[in-house]
């Protein structure tokens, strides 16, 4: 895991404050909720390749690293005067296969069938870059930001099966062209390492980086009283 901590500028209390998520995404929404955090949802709408366009030459963990900051940082401004006490999480995954190049969403068929010609049968790497934004009265106290990498063993669908599958429209929409928790989990022979990362956010490397921020993941639960 590879990451960076920023000092917090001011001491780190103990109030009661909500977990803000800068995505979209239905399946980093579910795996929160089903991890026992009921987050709000606000979208970034950050231009990634604009984040990208300004880092020279930047390997898969900078790269996802940066997006995952900028997405947090675009959010906080949102959302500080309505949720003053909050810690905002951002996140980005990329798909590391055929050396170095990079591979994020494919967005059209013709580049999800690519793709799945290239990596079918074989190992990749999908690297999940988190950043976690802490506010205490509306302001900036902490933040914290990391990386991990989760070796993704790919299966091999047939012809029909892989049109089949670009037909239902998911892997365009995704990074890597694929999912774990959805139609591409059909295709996945397994994980080495978190498949919570490859569902779209780490679980250990977000507990990680709320504990560097000074904020026990056990204070986020949803509580019935």
């Amino acid at each position: 895991m590879h990451g960076r901590i920023r000092v917090p500028t001011q001491p780190l209390g103990s109030k009661t404050m909500r977990l803000v998520l800068a995505s979209a995404s239905p399946a980093r929404l579910a795996v929160l909720r089903a991890a026992g955090v009921d987050p709000v949802v606000v979208v970034s709408g950050v231009d990634e390749d604009a984040v990208a366009a300004r880092l020279v030459d930047p390997g898969p963990a900078e790269l996802v690293t940066a997006l995952a900051l900028a997405k947090a940082e675009a959010v906080v401004e949102q959302v500080a005067g309505e949720y003053p006490d909050a810690v905002v999480v951002g996140c980005d995954s990329m798909l590391v296969a055929d050396g170095p190049e990079i591979v994020g969403k494919p967005g059209t068929p013709e580049r999800a069938r690519e793709r799945w010609a290239r990596v079918a049968g074989r190992s990749a790497q999908l690297v999940t870059g988190h950043a976690v934004v802490r506010l205490g009265g509306g302001r900036r106290t902490a933040e914290a930001d990391g990386s991990e990498s989760t070796t993704v063993r790919f299966g091999t669908p047939t012809d029909e099966e892989l049109e089949a599958y670009l037909a239902t429209g998911e892997p365009m929409v995704v990074a890597g062209g694929f999912t774990l928790d959805g139609y591409g989990g059909w295709f996945i022979e397994g994980v080495d390492g978190d498949p919570s990362s490859v569902i779209g956010i780490s679980l250990p490397l977000t507990r990680h980086l709320l504990g560097e921020v000074g904020v026990s993941v056990t204070d986020l639960w949803r509580r019935d009283d």
